[in-house]
């Protein structure tokens, strides 16, 4: 069984089906198979051998495209154990992270396996390990990534261990944190690392946005930290109504990015200018000052 793929559809390919309406089905080809709905079957071996974006009726004559799932439909329609990390956010920390081609990349908290496999498909001949703590994770993570790929990839380690226990030596290029206190794992994730390689902590409350940034402020081991999320927004379009759609994909998590740097280097911390509140808040206590040394 596999997901990824072009040409005509095959047996073990999963495929998707798509209504008048927008509702998709998801399923795996399997030669002398049929799938149910409420509007009728359709026999495996007819969609077996057509091309993608052929179309298909049901024995009660509803009509579906058919097409292979891409990365997002794939993703949210997985089996899941850990809340994954949506394609939107997925897509940045690929593009932001900068994971190139050949890269070495650690991840930490493969929960699902969502961003394992968009990472995979990012490395090229590169190698990713990923790390789940919990046994159950572990074996959806593998399953998801063995059902996209059609078998596990050999680039790929799965540990199903803490990366704080993990051993590392600075042959890593790019790690990802998707876990509850990345601030705990800041030691492996400097060992790990390259000097100049990139540090990606995935969160979902601002009360960890906080901590982890001012623990890697704190350790003087790395750069200035960046942090920021991702929203999206669909649009309607039918000739001239275009509009913004009334429901978006708003918060799922922060992303916070920063470089590990050499050792005996000390990070160029960010100056910013202090607010006008606060501005006039120094003055009058300056003034305050100034006047009580007269008196």
């Amino acid at each position: 069984m596999k997901s990824i793929g072009s040409g005509p559809l095959l047996d073990g390919d999963r495929v998707q089906l798509t209504d008048e309406k927008g509702k998709m089905y998801s399923f795996y080809l399997q030669s002398g198979g049929q799938w149910h709905s409420h509007k009728g079957w359709i026999n495996h071996n007819d969609i077996i051998g057509l091309p993608e974006g052929s179309t298909i009726r049901s024995n009660s004559g509803t009509a579906y495209q058919v097409m292979r799932p891409l990365l997002n439909d794939y993703v949210l329609s997985m089996p899941r154990g850990a809340t994954i990390i949506y394609p939107k956010d997925a897509a940045v920390i690929v593009g932001f992270a900068d994971i190139f081609p050949g890269a070495k990349v650690l991840e930490a908290g493969a929960g699902s396996g969502g961003l394992s496999i968009s990472l995979l498909r990012a490395i090229g001949s590169g190698e990713l390990v990923s790390y789940e703590e919990r046994a159950d994770f572990f074996e959806n993570a593998r399953s998801n990534v063995r059902n996209y790929f059609g078998e596990a990839p050999q680039k790929w380690r799965l540990v199903n261990a803490r990366v704080q226990d993990g051993s590392f030596n600075e042959d890593f290029d790019r790690v990802i944190f998707d876990m509850l206190a990345p601030w705990d794992a800041l030691d492996a994730a400097y060992s790990a690392l390259k000097p100049g390689g990139v540090l990606c902590c995935y969160v979902a409350t601002t009360t960890q946005l906080s901590k982890v940034a001012e623990a890697i402020k704190n350790s003087m081991r790395f750069s200035e930290p960046e942090s920021f999320e991702t929203l999206l927004r669909n649009w309607h379009h039918e000739g001239l109504a275009v509009r913004p759609m009334h429901s978006m994909n708003a918060h799922t998590g922060f992303l916070l990015f920063t470089r590990k740097l050499p050792k005996d280097v000390q990070p160029i911390r960010r100056k910013r200018r202090p607010s006008k509140g606060n501005l006039e808040t120094a003055s009058t206590e300056a003034d305050s000052a100034e006047a009580d040394t007269e008196s």
